[in-house]
């Protein structure tokens, strides 16, 4: 019986854990600034020694340029913290980052598996909005000092509403490593390709649309 009761909270304990825990475990000391050069392979990355802290570890210009919006078909850069630029971020279980959008640039519908994310509008109007999984869509209009919140893994997306000036955002993740999955990308430019049929069933679209569609987005 007592066996029993045991395997029983460890059950119940095993269904209550994933609601309870956070995107990134605590850190067990005042901070462990990343050893890049470690050839240990982690979840993370080793601590440096902490009396060889300084605080240029802490401290980053990586997000003051301006990103290159041509760089990819639909006009918006995302310029990230690392552990690189940051190493003072490691354990934190958080990321920054500064998001240029050209003019009537879009940031596509995706998510991010491993973190929600707050945006703060600085210029520009941006119309973002996720969708939850009742397929419920909530959407606003930020204007410069506005905010929005992304809840973790749910897509979500942001564009650019002016049509002849580019809109900068700064967004804050609650992980260190949140992930970016762009739902269009993922579906028709995946390696290797997800089988015609499943994208013509899923989709409803003809065989030319999926090889468009690919061609499109680079595939």
């Amino acid at each position: 019986m007592k066996m029993c009761r045991l395997f029983l909270q460890l059950f119940l304990g095993l269904i209550l854990l994933p609601g309870l825990a956070k995107p990134d475990s605590d850190p067990l000391q005042d901070y462990c600034i990343a050893d890049t050069k470690s050839p240990l392979y982690l979840n993370g990355a080793p601590c440096l020694n902490p009396t060889l802290a300084l605080s240029s570890h802490f401290t980053t210009s990586a997000l003051a340029k301006p990103g290159d919006t041509k760089a990819n078909q639909f006009g918006f850069s995302v310029t990230l913290t690392t552990l690189v630029n940051l190493p003072g971020i490691n354990t934190m279980g958080l990321t920054m980052a500064r998001v240029d959008i050209a003019a009537n640039g879009l940031v596509p519908p995706h998510s991010h598996p491993r973190a929600s994310e707050v945006t703060i509008c600085l210029q520009g109007v941006i119309l973002v909005g996720f969708v939850d999984t009742s397929n419920r869509l909530f959407t606003q209009k930020l204007e410069p000092g506005d905010s929005f919140v992304f809840p973790r893994g749910l897509i979500h997306f942001l564009y650019n509403m002016e049509p002849k000036k580019p809109a900068l955002a700064i967004s804050g993740l609650s992980s260190q490593n949140p992930g970016a999955q762009i739902a269009s990308r993922a579906a028709f430019v995946s390696n290797p390709p997800i089988p015609e049929v499943v994208l013509e069933k899923a989709f409803q679209i003809s065989p030319q649309d999926v090889a468009k569609i690919r061609k499109n987005l680079g595939g």
